[in-house]
């Protein structure tokens, strides 16, 4: 199952999914405000917690174990479930993503450039209300997320997604970092023949432990 990144829509993953499509099983969804989804107008319900209920009702029409991939802000959420919801995904994938932050100032620093630039990320404003972060419920369960994880990293996006990665890797039990060359952090579309094969010999190997 798919989830794509602030600004993005299920369509982020259409070469992944048609590289996919004849092994597995595929599902997309559009979070709340993007693509086909609908658009309230209370900032109030575009939460962390609300998507990931979205994330449940999809994961609920699926039969056999899921694996759950996130891009970006998708991989931030993809992290979040699997923090709060153990055993629910038989591994997850996360694509230029990070855990969050620990301290409270790192936190708050991080909203209020998500607040800033709200209007350069291609949704009605409300909706970029999904990327704030209200705790580090991420961040405090790495240790304890023992789900088998694929960390990919694109070697030409920013840096911090490199040392993001790096992090997952050394603090949760079963994570593995891959970076993609010539990969940026829209990689799932410019390399999405590169992705595809990553997250197939991810579950390749996963499933057959």
């Amino acid at each position: 199952m798919f989830v794509h990144g602030l600004g993005g829509t299920a369509a982020t993953w259409g070469g992944v999914v048609a590289a996919l499509a004849d092994r597995y099983t595929t599902a997309a969804i559009d979070l709340l405000g993007h693509g086909q989804s609908p658009v309230p107008d209370d900032p109030a319900l575009y939460t962390r917690d609300a998507a990931l209920a979205d994330i449940d009702d999809v994961l609920a029409t699926i039969d056999g174990p899921a694996v759950l991939v996130g891009h970006s802000l998708g991989g931030y959420l993809s992290l979040a479930h699997a923090a709060t919801r153990p055993g629910a995904a038989a591994a997850i994938v996360v694509l230029n993503t990070g855990p969050g932050f620990r301290d409270p100032e790192k936190r708050e620093g991080w909203n209020e450039r998500s607040r800033r630039n709200a209007h350069r990320f291609g949704v009605p404003l409300q909706a970029t209300n999904l990327n704030l972060q209200e705790d580090s419920v991420v961040m405090e369960r790495l240790a304890e997320m023992d789900v088998p994880t694929l960390v990919l990293a694109g070697a030409l996006d920013r840096e911090e997604y490199t040392v993001s990665g790096q992090y997952l890797e050394r603090k949760m039990p079963h994570a593995r970092l891959e970076v993609i060359e010539g990969g940026e952090h829209n990689m799932q579309e410019s390399h999405a023949a590169e992705v595809a094969a990553a997250i197939d010999r991810f579950v390749q190997s996963t499933m057959a432990l």
